[in-house]
């Protein structure tokens, strides 16, 4: 069994997590390949990882991200450092060979519909998303995930002739917390969980 984290620990990754709308800094190569080694390891369905993500980084990128974002996201997202599309692969189970190799799991879903499919790495993509912004807070920086896009456009421009669709964005750098709204309440676990 893991030993409990810390509350200093437990203060970065969740306690005082924020949605920032505004970054500064840089990210470099290395940074975005530690977060994405930290984050392939969180689990998901038969191993399947169906997430696939392009760090959009350069002016170039982002001028081609931009028309596909919502008129409120466009000015934080075209400033943030790094911004992760994180998408989905329809076609996750080819991999399964290598990610599950001690039966043949690709058989399960090779061959189901699209839609079935599509529930399946949507959902699975969903957890390594939010694994990525785990990451990313284990790694020191703040993250501001949206889905205010047009995914046929991001699609059309990102994953075109693959099965991968995209399923949010994640803006990612040093959040500055002048920025950001006060912090609003939650739901309490009797709202939000039962027992049984």
């Amino acid at each position: 069994m893991n030993a409990p984290l810390n509350d200093t620990a437990l203060d970065q990754m969740f306690r005082s997590a924020r949605t920032y709308n505004q970054f500064d800094g840089e990210i470099d190569d290395a940074t975005l390949h530690r977060l994405y080694e930290l984050m392939k390891w969180g689990p998901t369905s038969a191993n399947m990882s169906p997430a696939r993500i392009v760090f959009v980084r350069s002016a170039e990128a982002k001028a081609r991200l931009a028309p596909a974002l919502d008129e409120g996201n466009r000015a934080k997202t075209l400033a943030a450092p790094v911004v992760a599309i994180l998408g989905h692969d329809l076609k996750f189970y080819d991999k399964l060979p290598v990610l599950f190799p001690h039966t043949d799991a690709r058989s399960w879903f090779a061959g189901k519909p699209e839609a079935t499919l599509e529930t399946i790495a949507l959902r699975n993509g969903s957890l390594q998303g939010a694994y990525l912004i785990f990451a990313a807070r284990a790694l020191g920086l703040d993250t501001g995930p949206m889905s205010g896009f047009d995914n046929a456009k991001v699609d059309a421009e990102f994953f075109a002739g693959t099965a991968i669709r995209s399923n949010f964005l994640i803006n990612l750098g040093r959040g500055d917390a002048t920025a950001i709204f006060p912090r609003s309440p939650r739901l309490s676990f009797d709202e939000a969980c039962s027992i049984e």
